[in-house]
Parts: structure tokens; C-alpha cells; sequence
């Protein structure tokens, strides 16, 4: 049986970073991957998500102008050509992914699972690691519904050669509104089924209900409160059942409903590892309840965004407490989010709907995006939340607009380092006018 000073499950964002730190102090490692090499982000996520959404968002801009009549005619969008495109980018990927990895590390494609605390097997054979890095990220939520098996998940949509003439959307999170806007942008009809009475329930609910407007103005329809009970073939359609009215003929069904932790096929109960249906359960240093077994990324249950910077800062925390001595307990940083519809939902901070209620610890300020020439020039009809702590430091900053995920991003830092109006004034000076305009009106 070969040992090893570390195995690392999975190859995703996380665990990439892991080995290439760890090869840095010359251990031995073993690699081991159930699926594609790079994990999801790269092959079926972000990566591929936002190559789509530039397409996007400038046929949707084009459009937007032509309402305006200041385009005399917008952009119409081809999706088959802009799957195609992306393809020849992403094929090449999870080959080129491993063979980075195997210089590096011993790599092996397979399923593992756990034997004890120590030793793990894959396809038939055995191997020990001093320890043992858990990072095998999450999969699409499964519905257990009859006719399931007709369902498609977002991979599949970010493969989808030929567009469908009308789209069913089951969920109502960041994957359901980025995609929905995507295939609504390239001319399919979209329907989004919520389970609950809202959408995208971790960001500034204000905001998610005006995304929702400007979404049912370009055609997209959303039914609340509506679950599938069942899903038909007829002919080559698909009739979904639902628990209202209904019901629903369409072409395409995708489930995008959640999100789960990879963790069934690990038999995480032979080391006796302790998880929950929200993943495997951590102490502030990464550490299972299993002296020598850590989980970092996606996989984790811990209350914080699944997001690839979040999981790649948790590989460099991880690094330096196993190998450079580091015994602080994990501190998360400012974490910028958002969501790649049209418009754009983002944010940083401290979510306003937390504090609504706090007047006396903090304040919240809208701002309204026109009053820039920038904005006003874009036809932005953009909104910016702002939440002051009693210091009048900015704790928190939720926008919705065409461009909310690279403005939030500016404020990330400010957020992060605490930086009051006259570091700013007396350290900054960015180029004028664009998305500074903004931060010097909100910091005078």
C-alpha cells in the first residue's frame, strides 16, 4: 500500500491550489478525481458562465439602447455560433488540468471512499495519507419527482447546441436567473418556477424583486409558489405537472433547484467523520472532527458564500496553518458576490434586509445611479444601497445595474480595509468621471 504526506479528493478550485502550494515544500501527494479535472468551475461554472454572459450582455445593452432610440437596430444573438466558440475554449481544459496536476502529483481517476481514518480506496486499490484533504465540491440538487429523469441541469445548459423554443426553469437562485437570462437573450421563451414567494433569498430582497420586474419586461415569466409535481414526454415536448394551476408545455426542463455536497460515495462514516445533508462539518481551522482529515470549498457545511475565491482563500489558510504554522482560526475577508443577470445583483458586506431594523447601529442610504452622466449616458436606471456603520464606516453596499459586479468590486477594499472619507480623499485620486463619480459623491 503507498502512503502519502497528503491525499486531496477532488481537483476543483481549491484543491488545485492545495497541491500547487503543497509541492512547494516537496511532499508527496496524491491526487484523486471522480469527475472532471478542474471541478466545476472551469468546465461547467464561472468560467464558462461569464464567457457566455459578455455576449450577452451586449446584445441586451444593444437592445436597451434601441428602446431608447438612440440604436437604430440592436443586436440579435447566435447562439449556436456562441456555443460553438465556446467549446473550442473549454474542451481542452480538464486534460490540460490534469496534466498540470500530474507534475506535480500522482493523479488517479476514480471514485474514493474512505476505509478508516487513514486510508482511502480507489478503483480496488488502497492508500494511506498522513492526511487527508477533502475538497469534492457540490453537484446539482437531485429532484425527486416522477419524470425526473427528463430533467437537464446547468452543465447541460452550458453544452446546449441548439437553442429551445421555450425553456422551463425550475428554482430561483443565482444559476436559474443567470441562465434564464442567457437562453431568454438568444430568443427562447422562459418560464422560472419558485418555490417560495422570492428570489435569490441571500441578497438584498429590494433588489431581487426589482430584478424580477425588469426580467418580466423583457418576457421572461416567473411563477411563485409553484413546485413540479411530475414531468411527461409527448411527443417531442414535456408536459410539467405542477402543484397550482397548470399545466406547462415546453421543450427544455432544467433543474435548478440547488446545489448539494459531494459526499455519499466517500462513506464518510467508515472514519467516522461527522457531515450533514449541508456538507461536512469543520472547526474554524478547516478540521473534521478527525484529527488528521480537513475539508475545504464547496463540500464544507460552513455558513459562508460557495464561491471560488472563498474556496481558494480557504487552500492558502489551510496551507499556512499545516505547513507554516499558523494558529489563528480562519478570518474571512470582505466577500464580494453577484449575479450575472441583466441587469446585475451585487453585493459585499453586510446584506441590508440584516439591519433594516438597526437604526441605531447603522444607517442605509439609497443612492440613485442617473445622476451620473456615466449612468445617464448608459441609460442606467441603476440603484446602490450603502449601509453605515455609527463610525460612518461602509459595512455593506448592495447595487443593481448593468455594470453592479465590477462597481461592487471597488467598494470591496473599502469595505475590507476600512477605509473612512479622508483616506480616501488624501490617498485616492481614480480616473474621472466614471465609477469613481460615484464613490467621491458617496464618501464626500
Amino acid at each position: 500500500m503507498k502512503k502519502y504526506d497528503y491525499i486531496i479528493l477532488g481537483t476543483g478550485p481549491a484543491a488545485y491550489k492545495l497541491v500547487k502550494l503543497l509541492d512547494t515544500q516537496h511532499k508527496s501527494i496524491l491526487t484523486v478525481e471522480s469527475g472532471l479535472f478542474g471541478g466545476t468551475c472551469p468546465n461547467v461554472g464561472c468560467e464558462p458562465k461569464i464567457y457566455l454572459d459578455g455576449a450577452v450582455q451586449a446584445v441586451l445593452s444593444n437592445q436597451q439602447f434601441e428602446k431608447e432610440g438612440i440604436i437604430s437596430q440592436g443586436g440579435k444573438l447566435n447562439w449556436a455560433q456562441l456555443m460553438k466558440d465556446k467549446k473550442a475554449r473549454f474542451a481542452s481544459w480538464p486534460n490540460e488540468t490534469r496534466k498540470n496536476i500530474s507534475k506535480i502529483s500522482d493523479v488517479i481517476s476514480g471514485s474514493a471512499h474512505f476505509v478508516d481514518r487513514q486510508t482511502i480506496e480507489v478503483n480496488r486499490q488502497y492508500f494511506q495519507g498522513n492526511r487527508i484533504i477533502i475538497a469534492t465540491g457540490r453537484r446539482p440538487h437531485e429532484l425527486s419527482i416522477p419524470g425526473a429523469k427528463f430533467l437537464h441541469d446547468s452543465s447541460d445548459v452550458l453544452s446546449l447546441g441548439t437553442l429551445p423554443e421555450h425553456t422551463t426553469f425550475i428554482g430561483g437562485g443565482y444559476v436559474a436567473m443567470e441562465l434564464a437570462t442567457f437562453l431568454a437573450a438568444a430568443g427562447s421563451q422562459v418560464t422560472i418556477l419558485v418555490r417560495g414567494d422570492r428570489v435569490l433569498r441571500h441578497f438584498y430582497q429590494k433588489y431581487s424583486r426589482e430584478l424580477v420586474v425588469r426580467m418580466k419586461q423583457r418576457g421572461i415569466q416567473f411563477e411563485f409558489e409553484t413546485e413540479p409535481t411530475r414531468i411527461t414526454q409527448l411527443s417531442d415536448k414535456y408536459v410539467v405537472e405542477l402543484n397550482q394551476e397548470g399545466p406547462i408545455v415546453t421543450d427544455y426542463v432544467v433543474n435548478a433547484s440547488g446545489r448539494m455536497p459531494n459526499i455519499e460515495k466517500l462513506d464518510l462514516s467508515a472514519a467516522q467523520i461527522d457531515y450533514s445533508t449541508r456538507g461536512i462539518d469543520v472547526d474554524r481551522h478547516l478540521q473534521t472532527n478527525v484529527k488528521n482529515i480537513y475539508a475545504i470549498g464547496d463540500v464544507t457545511s460552513q455558513d459562508v458564500p460557495n464561491l471560488t475565491p472563498v474556496a481558494e482563500f480557504q487552500a492558502q489558510y489551510l496551507f499556512n496553518s499545516l505547513e507554516k504554522g499558523l494558529t489563528q482560526p480562519i478570518n474571512y475577508p470582505a466577500i464580494g458576490t453577484g449575479v450575472f443577470a441583466f441587469p446585475q445583483l451585487a453585493q459585499a458586506g453586510i446584506n441590508p434586509d440584516s439591519v433594516l431594523e438597526d437604526g441605531d447601529n447603522f444607517e442605509i442610504r439609497e443612492y440613485e445611479l442617473r445622476q451620473s452622466s456615466l449612468y445617464a449616458g448608459q441609460k442606467e436606471k441603476g440603484l446602490l444601497t450603502v449601509v453605515y456603520d455609527k463610525a460612518n464606516y461602509i459595512v455593506g453596499v448592495s447595487e443593481i445595474s448593468m455594470s453592479a459586479v465590477n462597481d461592487i468590486n471597488y467598494f470591496v477594499p473599502i469595505i475590507g480595509l476600512r477605509i473612512n472619507k479622508n483616506e480616501w480623499h488624501r490617498n485616492v485620486l481614480p480616473i474621472y468621471p466614471a465609477l469613481a463619480d460615484k464613490i467621491e459623491g458617496i464618501l464626500r
